[in-house]
């Protein structure tokens, strides 16, 4: 009991507490406010740059002036394939996974009219579909931790609460800190010493903090698997006068569903001061978290053709305002090696503890955008365009919609934590006959003011294509390879020595759309 006591008395440490079971608040408002190039296979060949034209449905999603320049009605659908592939590296170990899904992240229905009068050319209204976002990807990691545990995490996390809150049906029981105490991980001081705090916290797998000598090694590894995707609904209308000038408006319809499955474990326990210790086989935590909701947002654009060979476009896209609710649930199973905890209850081996499901319910204002674009024609051979594209990702905020949750905090990290970027796209066209050529790129700087863990979060993108035209159908193909870092914690504490895993992340994407011109 004496050696058992020591261990538990020396496990306090000092940590620093952030939420364990998902991305930050301020991360999800990112998440979901980087958009990336969107639209039909055309414009996603020529990296996204379609501010200043027009004739495709795409610009119903950013720049509603271009369906000034349709002359026909016209039917598409565009379905995709994504690859998403991340390598991992933690602790000097390299880990790899990915995962990819067939798609439709087009449709879309235009209706053209003429009508000559007054400078007013003609007109089209669209309704159409386009994928905003894909979440689906996976990711693992392994390697033998020698600084600290999770269970460092649990020890401060519940340090100053009461062992009743965090027990079954208390008011810090759902979350991975309450299942961390019901699976017998860590445990208030009273129980070993009758005079201590109930609110300072021990733990079995805990080190002797005052030793240099004593070193705790464990095998910690998490599969991190994401699914779900962010989708909009858009209805707009371009206008035609004279040839000249272009002026549509439109509204989106925005819907989102992400969900995050993680299984993170840690095993194979090793104390330097006495190798022969151990009590804890394995321990497992499930969590399981799904945010979905809907919002709206609104658009406006002109475009102006000043000379033939030259388009000039400007659009503002106004802050998408959702509607959102998360759904999240957690279970934590510990595998003990017989380990008498304590003299009154029998020891301990198979233990299993889960969360009630918890819901909420919140707004979130996601940034608009303000896209100026230009458009080169080169006769009839193609052309080359290119968009700059304002986004301020501080914007972001939060509202809550029940009484007595404030984001106050949520919304001054926002504020403190990003900035506003330029977005550059690049793409051509070159013709020949019926058939086209396309390429094109684009730059997605850092949002962050400051680089968070040595890595710089710029998202690259290259793209290329080709397309058939004919008179009562077409064709384009594009493919889109895009790369760039993330860095992910399984939890933090207040040292350098928190564990850190860096993800390189690559998606490929391949899509068709079929044009079908009535």
């Amino acid at each position: 009991m004496e050696k058992l006591k020591s261990i538990l008395l020396g496990g306090m440490v000092l940590l620093f507490s952030v939420p364990l079971f998902a991305q930050s608040t301020a991360e999800t408002a990112l998440l979901f406010g980087r958009v990336k190039p969107a639209g039909s296979a055309r414009m996603q060949a020529m990296g996204g740059a379609q501010t200043s034209l027009g004739g495709d449905y795409s610009s119903a999603l950013s720049n509603p002036a271009g369906l000034g320049m349709f002359n026909r009605s016209e039917f598409t659908i565009t379905p995709g394939f994504n690859l998403a592939s991340t390598s991992s590296s933690y602790l000097n170990n390299s880990t790899s996974d990915s995962k990819s899904n067939v798609n439709l992240p087009g449709l879309s229905f235009v209706f053209h009219s003429d009508k000559d009068r007054n400078g007013l050319l003609s007109g089209s209204f669209a309704i159409s579909f386009s994928r905003l976002n894909s979440f689906n990807n996976n990711f693992n990691y392994s390697g033998s931790n020698s600084k600290n545990s999770i269970i460092d995490y649990f020890l401060y996390d519940a340090t100053g609460t009461s062992p009743s809150s965090l027990s079954v049906g208390g008011d810090y029981f759902n979350n991975p800190t309450g299942l961390a105490y019901n699976n017998y991980l860590i445990e208030d001081s009273t129980f070993f010493n009758p005079g201590a705090s109930d609110r300072d916290y021990a733990s079995v797998l805990g080190t002797y903090s005052n030793n240099p000598n004593d070193i705790r090694t464990v095998l910690q590894a998490e599969d991190v698997k994401t699914s779900g995707k962010q989708n909009q609904m858009s209805f707009a209308y371009g206008a035609n006068f004279m040839d000249k000038i272009f002026v549509g408006a439109g509204v989106g319809i925005t819907t989102l569903r992400y969900e995050t499955a993680k299984t993170y474990r840690e095993s194979n326990f090793h104390f330097d001061l006495d190798p022969g210790f151990n009590p804890l086989s394995s321990m497992e935590l499930h969590e399981n978290l799904k945010i979905s909701g809907s919002g709206v947002n609104a658009s406006l654009g002109i475009i102006a053709r000043p000379i033939d060979m030259l388009q000039l476009g400007l659009s503002f896209n106004t802050p998408t305002l959702y509607q959102l609710t998360d759904t999240y649930s957690a279970s934590m199973d510990t595998q003990w090696n017989n380990f008498q905890y304590d003299s009154n209850n029998p020891p301990l081996n198979s233990v299993t503890e889960h969360t009630d499901v918890v819901i909420s319910e919140y707004t979130l204002k996601t940034p608009g955008r303000l896209n100026l674009g230009a458009t080169v024609f080169f006769n009839e051979s193609g052309f080359i365009s290119g968009d700059v594209e304002f986004v301020k990702y501080s914007g972001a905020k939060y509202s809550a919609q029940t009484s007595g949750i404030s984001y106050t905090e949520d919304n001054a990290d926002i504020k403190s934590l990003y900035q506003s970027t330029v977005n550059y796209k690049l793409g051509g066209e070159y013709r020949y006959k019926k058939f086209r050529a396309r390429a094109g790129g684009s730059f997605m700087p850092d949002p962050f003011k400051e680089q968070q863990n040595g890595i710089n979060q710029n998202i690259t993108s290259v793209s290329g294509g080709l397309g058939y035209r004919s008179e009562h159908f077409y064709i384009d193909l594009a493919v889109i390879l895009s790369k760039g870092q993330t860095s992910y914690r399984p939890y933090s504490i207040n040292s350098v020595n928190s564990p850190l895993v860096i993800n390189d992340n690559k998606m490929t994407t391949a899509m068709i759309t079929f044009g079908f011109p009535f």
